[in-house]
């Protein structure tokens, strides 16, 4: 590991990004160019205090997943993750199909997503990014573990988690997540996360070993979902599923139409959603 070099690095990518650029709000004038330590840190789901250690070359050395959080809250290109990989003393991830790494492409429009939740999803059920919107509706995965930041791990092992969404709709979205689970697993058969995610779950849950031999396949797309939020209530929210061009990748855009009680319901959680951020 490089501390000062790794250090370096993070400063002038820190410095170069604006609060726009990953979705913030600007607030009180800066008195220096870029995102605060503390914005960096919140994005990446880890501690001010141990960002600014990285940053003052005295921290501990990362793990494997917070360089990629990094790299996920900087909006390193993938030359970039590597270079941040190498300095942080491991090697960078395998670019193939299913990569942890969110496309800048992707990551840019999330940014740009202010009033409506969305979220970055891998094919297999991986939360990869999130805006405040889709925190404050579905919960922020950065505050979770890495394993539970699978939607398809929590629906079958996680049994509060399936609270937000109405009982009478649980079964089907068990069965949708199943049914793309397995196109995923037969379109890429040598990546071995889809795999052993079935095999976990397979041995885990009885549930999902019970809608997994039923072999039903169906790629995810565009759905509509309701919500029970603690607060402002049941949502029906249209589900927009737009692809990255290796459809490894899924934006998940969720919308209502202007004028509906939906509609006014994701408004109230847009504040209820900003005033959370702000106390924490």
């Amino acid at each position: 590991m490089n501390r000062p070099e790794l250090a370096d690095f993070l400063r002038r990518c820190r410095a170069r990004l604006a609060p726009a650029d990953v979705g913030l709000t600007g607030g009180a004038r800066r008195r220096t160019p870029g995102l605060r330590r503390e914005e960096v840190a919140q994005l990446a789901g880890m501690s001010p205090d141990y960002y600014a250690r990285l940053e003052q070359a005295r921290g501990p050395r990362p793990s494997r997943q917070m360089l990629g959080a990094l790299a996920r809250a900087l909006r390193l290109t993938a030359d970039e993750r590597d270079h941040l990989f190498h300095l942080g003393g491991e090697q960078p991830p395998r670019e193939a199909s299913g990569s942890g790494h969110v496309r800048p492409g992707l990551l840019l429009v999330l940014d740009r997503l202010h009033d409506t939740p969305a979220q970055v999803v891998s094919d297999f059920g991986d939360v990869l990014a999130q805006n405040a919107m889709a925190a404050a509706l579905v919960g922020d995965v950065s505050a979770r573990p890495p394993a539970m930041r699978n939607v398809v791990r929590r629906m079958f092992t996680d049994p509060g988690s399936a609270a937000i969404f109405p009982a009478e709709d649980r079964e089907a979205l068990a069965r949708g997540h199943v049914a793309n689970l397995r196109a995923v697993l037969a379109a890429r058969p040598d990546d071995p996360r889809p795999a052993a995610l079935v095999a976990e779950l397979r041995s885990t849950s009885a549930h999902f070993a019970r809608l997994w031999d039923e072999h039903e396949v169906a790629v995810r797309r565009s759905d509509a979902k309701r919500f029970l939020h603690p607060v402002v209530g049941e949502m029906a929210l249209d589900c927009e599923v737009l692809l990255s061009t290796e459809h490894d990748q899924r934006l998940i855009v969720y919308t209502a139409r202007p004028g509906s009680q939906a509609y006014e319901r994701l408004q109230l959680l847009r504040v209820v959603g900003l005033q959370d951020l702000t106390a924490g």
